[in-house]
Formats: C-alpha cells, sequence, structure tokens
C-alpha cells in the first residue's frame, strides 16, 4: 500500500489515478497511523511553501514524514513536496522539513542576477531531463522522454551528489533529488504519459538502499 499524504495542498487525485491505473493500491490519508504502517509514502503537492509548512504542522505531517524517512522505507516527493523537504524556500521565506540540506530558490532571482531574458516564469509544460547517476526508480527512461513541469522555484541541495537529474530552463536546475530511500521529483509523474507511469511502478517496486 502506498500512502499518498493529504495535507490540503491538492494534486492527490491525480496521484492516486496513475496509481490505480497501473494496479498500485493505494490511499489519499493524513492519518498518521496509517501513514506509518503503509510500505511506500508519496508526499506530493501544488501551491506556496509557506502555508503548506502551516498544513503540516497543524496535522502533525511533518514529523510523520520526516519518521518515514527515518524508517528506511521508500519515500517520493513530487513537485511542492520536492520543494519543501530542504531547508527553507525563497517562497514566503518559508522554513521546510530540514530533510536535506539546501534551500529552494526562486527563477526570478537567478535569472535577473544572469540576465537571462525571454523566459517565462513559471516554467510551465514539457521539458526533458538529463539523469546524472543511476537510480532504480529512474531505470528504462529515454532520453527524449519528456516531464510536465510547472513550478517558480526549484530545489538546490548543498551536496551536489543527491541531485539525481537536472532539466534545461535558462539554467541547468535539478528536476530530481534523492538520498537514500527519499526520491523527490521537480515535474508531475503523474502528468507524464507513459515516461512518469514508469517512474511511478518503479517506485512502487523498489526496496530503497
Amino acid at each position: 500500500m502506498i500512502a499518498i499524504i493529504d495535507y490540503d495542498a491538492g494534486n492527490l487525485t491525480s496521484v492516486s489515478r496513475a496509481l490505480s491505473h497501473i494496479n498500485v493500491e493505494n490511499v489519499i490519508t493524513n492519518d498518521i497511523k496509517l501513514i506509518k504502517s503503509a510500505a511506500r509514502i508519496i508526499f506530493p503537492g501544488v501551491g506556496a511553501a509557506g502555508s503548506a509548512m502551516k498544513s503540516l504542522i497543524r496535522l502533525g505531517l511533518d514529523d510523520a514524514i520526516r519518521q518515514a524517512v527515518d524508517s528506511g522505507k521508500p519515500v517520493m516527493g513530487i513537485c511542492l513536496g520536492t520543494q519543501i523537504i530542504l531547508q527553507k524556500s525563497r517562497e514566503n521565506q518559508a522554513k521546510c522539513l530540514g530533510i536535506i540540506d539546501g534551500s529552494v530558490r526562486a527563477f526570478s532571482e537567478i535569472f535577473q542576477s544572469e540576465k537571462i531574458n525571454g523566459l517565462k516564469i513559471p516554467h510551465m509544460g514539457w521539458n526533458r531531463i538529463a539523469l546524472k547517476t543511476d537510480h532504480p526508480v529512474f531505470a528504462g527512461l529515454k532520453e527524449d522522454d519528456e516531464f510536465y513541469f510547472v513550478h517558480g522555484y526549484y530545489p538546490l541541495p548543498d551536496n551536489m551528489s543527491q541531485v539525481i537529474a537536472t532539466t534545461a530552463y535558462g539554467i541547468a536546475f535539478p528536476s530530481i533529488i534523492g538520498m537514500n530511500n527519499l526520491v523527490a521529483t521537480q515535474f508531475h509523474p503523474e502528468k507524464s504519459g507513459n515516461p512518469g507511469l514508469k517512474i511511478l511502478k518503479n517506485f512502487s517496486e523498489w526496496t530503497s538502499c
């Protein structure tokens, strides 16, 4: 069973439908006992970092996510769920979960500092990833596979060995990060057609490191 964490951050039913499509049992829940008993955790989300953290803390899910990672069970973050596993976000100057050392940066700031013009923010639509290392969750993907993005911020770990893949949008930004039993995608695998379903299927079978 995969528990999809419900913290009022949206985008949950599309993840559930994608998992059901590939015959993976799943439940959308904010029940901490159910989250603890689940074999795997998916932590999706859309919206702002500040309000997401307030919801997580109010529901007691911040500690539940940290404990899931500490337990060694496979955990996947998606979009906002990728950003707030870091220490802090430039969005709302939010203090985040701090599972991975690093911060969440704004495209607007880096584009301004690097004098990059002509690119819309948020980064929205289809784009490719460049894998930096082999990983079981992303096995079988092709170089020309594309994934669906919609975001104005991106994760930047302090330790670049935790960057599994990058994507080019003005800069080469981390689009997949992770460590040990945790992986996180800035794009939406549940909205990315067959390549995204491949990732979710791999995750459902991953026994982690």
